[in-house]
């Protein structure tokens, strides 16, 4: 009995001392074999990383535990690991400073996580990793420099990601193939090394091509797992091995076009046809007064692997339609365009030609209401209603600019379309953008003039500042007859033609009366225009002198 309450305090004494070394984190298991101690996690609703794991452990396992992050410095504090498997998580970020501290590490298995993209400088930290298991996740890219601190890597497992494309390069600027394939020639024996990279979705397009011949030229000592890679796309080669294929050099567009002079009469319909050869194929616009054409139709044909035709439709032609038409092609080496010039000839006929758009008479009952929808930092949204004889057939046209302008960029939009984002505005500018059936010029209320804020530093503070300007803006200007939002280089008159709109804007809204506008601004209902010009006539006049406010100033103010 004596000897036993020896051993007691004995093992007391020695866990007392050495804590660390008996410790075990709660939920997991603690073992000892002939690699030294080893962490067992398993099934486990952890979702961390424990914070207590002892110092000592060599191997360390969670697995199916819902971690989510490897932060930084995850494992530093377990200097003596060599073998971390994290297999079967749910891990969709790792910090580029997760390894730190892991010098001893050889072995990483991140197995069925949901990364889709590695941070390779981590792997600094890891000079001494041999295995690396990233198979089963979402990685869609790899770097040409990815492998570049990996030296002593002799297994990668890149199987079932969503891989694409990639550059031979990423195994060419590798160290160890650098290394390796010197001591290949001379000495001819040297460590295998295990590639995996089936079961992606490659695209087998001409950017596939030095990464396919580097794979059909791979021979021992580099070991690919299964060396039948197959295509995902294109459709001509989808479902192909890659020693099936013969890929041809990348080339930047060519764009050609079978006539560049077309002259039609007035209400014909025009067809433009731009032929683009290209490899890989190329992305297509058709430009017009240098503003991307919005409505036309537009149609593409592939010819053969690397030629695609785009036709560009433009119903009836209207004398607003003739002019420069460009086709604009682009793939990730350039781009390419071709301009066609559109003509139109005088009629010989007496007899009246069909218009682009539905023509309304000069009293014809046509009513348009627009409002800005959204304010962000640097643009907004607009949407309007109209009320015209045959909406389906509707076009309409977008005019925008600096309020001072005299020519304005002309958008086009189609039917059943109400709503047009502007964007890149710039700070401190006042802006006109009115809304007109297609090539007629504006009319009264079809209008809204906006002033930008300040372009400070503090991106909240200039959210507030445009959002308040668009809003009295918006406000001012939703009745027809166009008002004004006075700013700092408004002059006196302000206050009295304010007050004379705010008069004609009442005559409209009996003229008006049964026409449905419910709801048009609904966010402007803590103020409506009565409010507004009540306040108008109730406030005094304010002398305003230059001092007392900036020069070019950041608000919108009303008198």
């Amino acid at each position: 009995m004596d000897a036993f309450y020896v051993a007691l305090h004995i093992s007391l004494v020695f866990y007392l001392i050495t804590p660390g070394l008996s410790t075990c984190p709660i939920g997991c298991s603690c073992t000892n074999d002939n690699l030294g101690r080893s962490l067992l996690c398993m099934e486990t609703s952890m979702g961390h990383i424990p914070e207590d794991i002892p110092h000592d452990f060599t191997k360390i396992r969670i697995e199916n535990c819902h971690l989510t992050e490897l932060p930084q410095g995850s494992f530093s504090k377990v200097g003596a690991l060599e073998f971390l498997w994290l297999n079967f998580n749910e891990i969709t970020l790792m910090n580029i400073k997760s390894l730190e501290g892991l010098a001893n590490l050889t072995e990483l298995r991140l197995q069925g996580n949901k990364l889709t993209s590695v941070p390779w400088t981590a792997f600094q930290d890891t000079p001494k990793l041999k295995i690396l298991d990233l198979k089963h996740n979402r990685l869609d890219v790899l770097p040409e420099h990815a492998l570049r601190h990996l030296p002593a890597l002799t297994y990668l497992d890149l199987s079932f990601n969503q891989l694409s494309v990639i550059s031979k390069d990423v195994f060419i600027n590798w160290p160890l193939y650098q290394t390796a394939e010197k001591a290949w020639g001379k000495e001819g024996l040297v460590s295998n090394v295990v590639l995996a990279l089936h079961d992606n979705p490659w695209l087998c397009d001409c950017r596939l091509k030095g990464f396919v011949e580097f794979i059909r030229a791979v021979s021992p000592p580099i070991i690919l797992m299964n060396s039948y890679l197959k295509c995902s796309g294109p459709i001509s080669k989808a479902d192909k091995f890659f020693h099936e294929i013969q890929l041809k050099t990348c080339m930047k567009p060519v764009a050609s076009a079978p006539e560049t002079n077309i002259t039609l009469p007035l209400g014909a319909n025009a067809t433009l046809i731009c032929l683009v050869k290209a490899r890989p194929g190329p992305t297509i616009q058709w430009m017009y007064s240098l503003k991307i054409i919005r409505g036309f139709a537009a149609t593409e044909t592939i010819v053969d692997s690397d030629t695609v035709t785009s036709q560009l439709v433009i119903p009836s032609l209207h004398l607003a339609d003739r002019g420069l038409y460009t086709c604009v092609a682009n793939n990730f080496i350039g781009n390419s365009s071709v301009g066609i010039m559109v003509n139109i000839s005088a009629s010989n006929t007496s007899a009246p030609l069909p218009p682009p758009v539905p023509m309304l008479s000069s009293d014809a009952n046509d009513y348009i209401d627009i409002r800005i929808a959204k304010q962000t930092v640097y643009g907004i949204t607009l949407e309007w209603y109209a009320a015209t004889d045959n909406p389906a057939e509707t076009w309409f046209t977008i005019h925008f600019g600096k309020y001072d302008s005299p020519k304005k960029e002309m958008i086009y939009i189609g039917p059943g379309i109400n709503s047009y984002s502007v964007s890149d505005l710039l700070p401190v500018t006042k802006y006109e953008v009115c809304v007109t059936l297609k090539n007629h010029p504006p009319r009264e209320g079809q209008c809204i003039v906006f002033v930008t804020g300040s372009d400070i530093s503090e991106l909240e503070q200039r959210e507030r500042l445009i959002h308040i300007i668009v809003l009295v803006c918006a406000m001012v200007l939703a009745v027809p007859a166009s008002m004004y939002a006075c700013t700092t280089e408004a002059r006196f008159s302000c206050v009295e033609r304010c007050m004379d709109l705010c008069k004609k804007r009442r005559l409209h809204r009996e003229n008006l009366q049964g026409m449905e506008r419910q709801g048009t601004f609904d966010s402007l209902q803590a103020t409506s225009d009565e409010g507004l010009c009540k306040n108008s006539e109730e406030k005094p006049k304010k002398k305003r002198k230059s001092e007392d406010r900036p020069k070019g100033g950041s608000a919108a103010y009303l008198y």
